[in-house]
């Protein structure tokens, strides 16, 4: 069994636009950009053996204001920028019921089948309740980047943290990663 850290991509890897305490996904592939440390703190992880794997909920595919053909070229950069093993997305509303739109494990749970991931050996990193409650269903240890959005978690995470870098070297060890 493989080791995993499971990602958020808003707001972990790539900013994240917030008016009035609420997180939104970029749009446009020209707003799309990452975070501080990302680079580092992905390249830092898997030099350590962990796999990557992003996990995200984009419902503006399926409300008609993200075009399918964006999303992947967005998709795309992410590949070119962080060493992942795989992007998982889920494109569903909350309307439509599906088990993999985070809170629900699906994504998670299906990366897991495919890479043969121990989850109890594994994290997930994220910024919103909905991360938090994922990870918490699927068995992971659960990292919360807690960037005072105005919306409470529903489950305790396991660690909270300031930014990705903090994640990473919480789970490489404290001498592992510079600080920035």
């Amino acid at each position: 069994m493989r080791r995993a850290v499971f990602l958020d991509r808003d707001g972990v890897l790539t900013r994240s636009d917030v008016r009035a305490g609420k997180p939104y996904a970029p749009r446009r592939l020209e707003d799309f950009q990452l975070l501080p440390g990302a680079v580092e703190s992905l390249t830092g992880l898997k030099q350590a053996g962990w796999l990557l794997i992003v996990v995200t909920n984009q419902p503006d595919v399926a409300n008609g204001t993200l075009a399918p053909h964006v999303l992947d070229a967005m998709h795309a950069r992410l590949r070119e920028w962080l060493p992942l093993d795989e992007i998982r997305a889920c494109c569903h509303s909350d309307a439509d019921g599906c088990d993999c739109r985070k809170p629900k494990p699906g994504l998670l749970l299906e990366a897991a089948s495919r890479w043969e991931i121990e989850m109890k050996e594994s994290f997930l990193i994220g910024d919103r309740w909905r991360d938090v409650s994922a990870g918490r269903a699927a068995g992971c240890k659960t990292i919360f980047i807690d960037h005072g959005y105005a919306e409470d978690l529903r489950d305790a995470p396991d660690i909270t943290v300031k930014a990705i870098t903090d994640a990473a070297r919480i789970i490489l060890g404290p001498a592992a990663l510079p600080v920035y």
